[in-house]
């Protein structure tokens, strides 16, 4: 699904982007130009960003205690 049409920015691409390591929106910004434009896909980005960072945040190992 396109996400930001201003700049062809894909659902798909953002995720590659947080799991490359982007953790906010800056970052995407950065790195995608997503938001830069007229903004109407930030809120649907945000919510992809929160989405992927919660699934990496699960994924991860538990340290246990020594």
């Amino acid at each position: 699904m396109i996400v930001c049409v201003c700049n062809n920015v894909s659902e798909r691409k953002i995720q590659h982007a947080v799991n490359a390591g982007a953790r906010s929106m800056l970052a995407l910004r950065a790195s995608l130009g997503v938001g830069n434009c007229c903004g109407k896909c930030n809120s649907c980005t945000k919510d992809i960003l929160h989405e992927c960072l919660q699934a990496q945040s699960e994924r991860a190992p538990v340290a246990l205690a020594a």
